[in-house]
Formats: structure tokens, C-alpha cells, sequence
């Protein structure tokens, strides 16, 4: 579990309420019912009807995985692409539709299943792209959602305050009044910036994040499954992939793989060296 989205809201709302402290604003006159309301009754609706039902309520199901969302480091999927290499070096393709049930990721299973089947490289290819593309459609779908959703708040908050400005013209013979309703009209604008950038946006950019690591990631599988159904030797093939990662995350999680044999000796690469010495 990535905490960069729970310890960055956390961190921008104790700032907010570092600041009230330090300004002794009264919280009372922050969070008042009516304005509150609108924001996020507004806000929620206008995100809604700027897509399909469906959309919107998996959207809101996809919300918990901003703070719970997993990312995989780059080295495990590359030890265990590396161990899978070595299995069907030692024990030919058809070995690997054994290897397919001990995995729990539905895209590695088919990968696997569809290299033990014979499919064509090219056709796998393809197949793999396309599967791809569907799997991060539905988390790509939930960002734009959330990112509209900080797209609309602000504004709705400006109409809130206009909506509470006109009450204020209403109350210009009471003097006495005029500065607790001036304040009261800009807590919908303060509260439209605060949920559109403490909230809606940030979940939106995680999702798309998430989304974005995890298209990576099914991609980095792809090359490497491709590369083992045509016989690439485990060794290069571990160089190969560790190319495609950025330099700062080859060795993160390194060691960890399921299918390779880091965890007592040292990373795949190092035992196929060794096989290779011997």
C-alpha cells in the first residue's frame, strides 16, 4: 500500500487548520450546513451528469483505492518473468502452463496459458495490447471523473457566495449585520477550493497514477513473457528488462519475485552467471 495520497491530505489539512489556529478563526463560522451543502450536493451532481450512471457510481468504487492502491516494484515483475524463463529453459514451453496456476494475476495466466497453447507471438502481441488497454480503461475513467469533480467545485463554490452575496445587498440597512453575513457568503468559495484541492484532485491524479503503474507494469510482463516464448536466455533477458525501467526503480523491491530464485542466493541473474561458470 502507496501512503502518499492519506499522508499528503493529512499533511494539507493540518496545514489549513495550523493556519485557523494561528489566525484564531472561530471553526464554527468555517463550517456552516448551507454552504457545505451546495458544494458537495452540487459538485457530486454536475460530476454526474457529465457522465453515464454506471460510470459515475464505479468511479466512487474505485475512490478507495487512491489511499489503498498497490504498486508493484519493477524488479519483482522482472524475477519473476527472469524465473519463468529459467523454467522454460530447463523444462520447454508447455512447462509454463503449470507456472500459470500458481500466479493470482488474471493478465500473467493468460499470458502464460496462451505461450503453453502455441499462440502466434504476433497475435499474443496484440492480444496482450489490447488487454492492456481495457484494464486500465475503467481507472483512467474513474481519474477524469474525480479530476472533474475538482474541475467543477470551485465554480459551484463562486455561486454559492454569489447566491449568499445577494442576501447580504438584501441586509444593507442593518449595518451591524453586514460583517458576519460578508464573511458566511465566501465560505462556499473557500470550501469549493478546499474539496477541489484537498480532495477531487488529488484522488483523481492517484487514480490516473495508479492506473498509469499499472499499464507499466502489464507492459514490462508483456516484453518479457514475449521474450521467453522466443527463447530469449534468462540472463540478457533480465538486462533487457531492467533497461525499460527508469534507473531509479530497478532496484526497488528487488529479491522479492515470486519466480525467481533471488530470495537464497542472490537475483536470477546472478544463479544464471553461475550456471553459466559451472
Amino acid at each position: 500500500m502507496d501512503i502518499a495520497t492519506i499522508v499528503g491530505i493529512l499533511l494539507a489539512f493540518g496545514a489549513l487548520f495550523g493556519m485557523i489556529e494561528m489566525e484564531h478563526v472561530e471553526l464554527g463560522g468555517l463550517f456552516l450546513p448551507a454552504p457545505i451543502l451546495l458544494v458537495f450536493g452540487a459538485t457530486i451532481g454536475a460530476g454526474v451528469a457529465s457522465t453515464t450512471l454506471k460510470d459515475a457510481i464505479a468511479s466512487f468504487k474505485a475512490a478507495p483505492k487512491a489511499f489503498t492502491g498497490k504498486v508493484t516494484p519493477p524488479a519483482s515483475v522482472i524475477d519473476d518473468v527472469v524465473g519463468l524463463a529459467e523454467v522454460a529453459r530447463a523444462n520447454g514451453l508447455l512447462a509454463l502452463e503449470q507456472e500459470a496456476d500458481k500466479h493470482d494475476d488474471p493478465f500473467m495466466k493468460k499470458a502464460l496459458q496462451n505461450i503453453a497453447d502455441g499462440t502466434d507471438g504476433d497475435e499474443l502481441r496484440i492480444l496482450l495490447e489490447d488487454e492492456i488497454e481495457s484494464n486500465a480503461a475503467p481507472m483512467r475513467s474513474a481519474s477524469s471523473f474525480f479530476m472533474g469533480l475538482g474541475g467543477f467545485a470551485p465554480t459551484v463554490g463562486i455561486i454559492g457566495t454569489v447566491v449568499s452575496l445577494t442576501h447580504v445587498l438584501a441586509n444593507l440597512g442593518k449595518p451591524d449585520e453586514l460583517g458576519p453575513l460578508i464573511a458566511s457568503a465566501f465560505v462556499a468559495t473557500l470550501w469549493g477550493l478546499l474539496t477541489a484541492n484537498f480532495m477531487w484532485l488529488p484522488i483523481g491524479g492517484k487514480l490516473r497514477k495508479l492506473a498509469q503503474l499499472e499499464s507499466d507494469r502489464q507492459t514490462l510482463l508483456m516484453e518479457g513473457l514475449l521474450a521467453v516464448q522466443a527463447g530469449s536466455q534468462p540472463r540478457l533477458l533480465g538486462e533487457r528488462l531492467k533497461a525499460m525501467v527508469p534507473p531509479a526503480a530497478r532496484n526497488d523491491g528487488a529479491g522479492k519475485g515470486k519466480g525467481g530464485k533471488a530470495g537464497k542466493g542472490g537475483s536470477s541473474a546472478d544463479v544464471d552467471d553461475q550456471q553459466l561458470a559451472a
